[in-house]
């Protein structure tokens, strides 16, 4: 049996470089041994929650410009899961979840530059699915309840994206978090100890700091979906947390 996950990818440059967390990464890959993944990028948006449904080798996509030589070279070059997609398809859709695949698109590096950490052998079959980020959090919530139980099948669902994402304001090269945005994780720990849904689903009202932590939701709904796919009986699990930029949060959760 394998946890649900929520793991924030942050800057594409986690794909080569050496830190605290990538380090984490790396071990965390080790630790988890899944027969397939089940990946919820923040950086592949549509209205239906679509689906890769293909056993091809995916395309690298580098959904990004301005970085260094080196990571245009990496290629990750996963599997997909038919079978597996068909299982979420049937989940989603019995849950009354509106469903679309898609059997062309690559892995995008919401999901490529964690799983070239965790994976870097790229032999797990990769299923990657979109996000809805005009959907409320209860409905995100709700994607996530319909795959709750893969994890006993060693599917492995990770929500990618990050808790502080306001690139608008990031501090160049500073290493220490500004206090809003560690206040803004604070309130989000507190709320999931308590088991408090109700907050944690009006965080852009009632966390300090919500809407500037969370400019747009399309980072941030990946940690409902990853919430409602784990295990009710047990309490999120902070398993990393990190910042850099002074505002991109690196906080990690197992669910």
């Amino acid at each position: 049996m394998v946890p649900s996950l929520f793991l924030a990818h942050g800057s594409p440059m986690l794909a080569i470089e050496q830190t605290d967390y990538t380090s984490f990464l790396s071990e965390l890959g080790r630790s988890i041994k899944p027969k397939a993944i089940v990946i919820f990028t923040a950086h592949w948006e549509q209205a239906a929650t679509t689906v890769s449904s293909s056993d091809a080798v995916y395309d690298t996509i580098y959904d990004f410009g301005g970085f260094p030589d080196e990571l245009y070279r990496i290629k990750y070059p996963a599997r997909g899961s038919a079978i597996v997609a068909g299982i979420v398809k049937d989940r989603l859709t019995a849950a009354k979840i509106a469903v679309a695949e898609d059997t062309s698109r690559g892995l995008d590096h919401g999901s490529w530059t964690l799983l070239h950490r965790m994976y870097p052998a790229a032999d797990i079959p990769v299923v990657q699915v979109s996000v809805n980020p005009y959907l409320a959090p209860e409905e995100q919530y709700r994607i996530g309840e319909a795959l709750k139980g893969l994890g006993s099948e060693d599917i492995l669902v990770i929500g990618s994206g990050v808790t502080v994402h306001n690139l608008r304001i990031i501090k160049w090269g500073q290493k220490t978090p500004e206090s809003w945005a560690v206040e803004f994780d604070d309130w989000l720990l507190e709320k999931f100890e308590q088991g408090d849904n109700g907050s944690l689903f009006a965080y852009a009202d009632k966390a300090p700091h919500g809407r500037l932590a969370v400019p747009r939701a399309e980072h941030f709904v990946p940690l409902f979906i990853a919430m409602g796919s784990g295990d009710p009986a047990r309490k999120p699990e902070v398993i990393h947390r990190s910042y850099d930029m002074g505002t991109l949060s690196y906080l990690c959760l197992k669910f």
